[in-house]
């Protein structure tokens, strides 16, 4: 998870209706998030061939009131895959913004340092994000950076007819280690807009790795 510090007036035209930005300390960030989906199943039904693959995403944080609750969640710019099934799905149920493009991955817990990274092609070009392990996995404060980052169990996604989806997403809390040398190699302006280069182009303020879990996302509901 890398994550970067941006101009909210980047994100407010891609804010869903009903929701508002969501902000760590007066900062609005948006991260570039790697991870694997494993034993994937929809609507209980696991899809030959399409159960275990990676996905790059970039996302940023809204919240949305609902009475006395306050619903923390995130928004996709943008969500990379490696197949084009998958990709069709998600679109289809959630309204998503997938993309299907070659993909692969090295996850490295023999060597020191430890390293993640993920890789994709965009117009024919290598991409991919990295990241190493910087010491022990620990359990982070519920008022740190990296609680607000991996702790938003609610994603919004806007409809074609301006309506927002709502769905709840289900895990644990996940222990993170910190990240060191974090490297995002790619076209910014191409792959997520010109308005991002200036703010994704540079090193990110914080980066780190999540352990993951088992992940439960519900069907979406209309607000």
């Amino acid at each position: 998870m890398l994550n970067y510090e941006v101009d909210p007036a980047v994100l407010a035209g891609l804010v869903p209706a009903g929701t508002e930005l969501d902000r760590w300390e007066g900062r609005t960030l948006a991260s570039i998030v790697g991870f694997q989906f494993l034993d994937t199943r929809v609507l209980g039904v696991a899809v030959p061939w399409h159960r275990d693959f990676d996905e790059v995403n970039l996302r940023f944080y809204v919240r949305r009131v609902v009475g006395d609750e306050i619903r923390r969640g995130v928004v996709f710019v943008k969500e990379i895959v490696p197949r084009r099934a998958i990709a069709w799905i998600a679109n289809a149920l959630y309204d998503e913004k997938y993309v299907a493009l070659p993909m692969s991955h090295r996850i490295d817990w023999s060597s020191s340092p430890r390293s993640v990274a993920y890789r994709w092609r965009y117009d024919d070009k290598p991409c991919h994000l990295q990241v190493t392990l910087d010491g022990d996995a620990y359990l982070a404060s519920e008022i740190s950076e990296e609680a607000f980052i991996t702790e938003h169990y609610w994603g919004y996604t806007a409809q074609r007819d301006g309506s927002t989806l709502e769905y709840k997403v289900e895990h644990p809390r996940w222990n993170v280690w910190k990240g060191l040398e974090p490297e995002l190699t790619c076209d910014i302006a191409a792959l997520y807009g010109e308005k991002f280069a200036p703010f994704l182009d540079r090193p990110p303020r914080s980066c780190f790795v999540a352990d993951g879990s088992a992940v439960v996302v519900r069907r979406g509901v209309r607000i």
